[in-house]
């Protein structure tokens, strides 16, 4: 099979940016004393539900919509200054990966359910650059009709990259994301997170501990 690009999922895919993200709310959660934390365990559970407003509204359902929007714009800025304020390190292969598929000539790409200032902010974190110079596309979870396990933001990314599914592999740590791929099309690598470890992706092209000394042959051959 031939392979033109590679698309990555961002949290827990790139980097182990959950913790972050579950701090950010906490912090929100803090601020308008509403008397919520949310433990790694309840954090766990959450993750099942993809996207950030929708946690909310998993968790807090009788919430007015406004106010999970209001909440979760405050909690977006939050991350960012996490982030800025320390080096999050990308998962380990990643960047060597990213460089492998540079020099053979392929494309990147994000499809995320995150938005795009959290995409923005884990580049500046890792990478000291804007994002729409990490990779050539970038297709987030608002962009579209509905967010993973829905295969439209791999759809989108697709779209954009102006390329077929069987010329990509994706890259997933959940087994929503890997659904969301699949559902494209998509070849699937998966790279369990903290979080994810529990989860069944027998479904999956290839499941590995890291991308560490993953090369381009070998996803060129799945």
């Amino acid at each position: 099979m031939s392979l033109r690009a590679l698309i990555f999922d961002v949290d827990g895919t790139l980097a182990e940016t959950e913790e972050a993200h579950r701090a950010a709310f906490n912090q929100v959660f803090d601020r308008h004393g509403l008397g919520w934390h949310w433990s790694m365990d309840d954090y766990r559970e959450l993750l099942k539900t993809t996207g950030g407003k929708e946690r909310m509204r998993a968790f807090a359902p009788d919430m007015p919509a406004d106010q999970i929007a209001a909440l979760h714009v405050e909690k977006t800025a939050l991350y960012g200054d996490i982030l800025a304020a320390g080096k999050l390190p990308l998962r380990p292969g990643v960047a060597a990966l990213m460089t492998r598929a540079r020099a053979a000539g392929l494309k990147l790409a994000v499809a995320t359910t995150t938005n795009p200032p959290n995409v923005e902010a884990l580049a500046q974190c890792c990478w000291s650059r804007p994002a729409h110079e990490v990779f050539d596309v970038i297709a987030a979870g608002d962009q579209v009709a509905a967010k993973k396990p829905a295969p439209d933001v791999f759809q989108l990314a697709l779209s954009r990259l102006g390329l077929p599914a069987n010329d990509c592999v994706a890259f997933e740590d959940s087994l929503n994301g890997l659904t969301s791929a699949n559902g494209a099309g998509l070849r699937s690598v998966v790279t369990p997170s903290i979080y994810t470890d529990d989860q069944d992706f027998s479904d999956a092209a290839l499941v590995v501990p890291t991308l560490d000394g993953l090369s381009i042959e070998r996803l060129a051959g799945l």
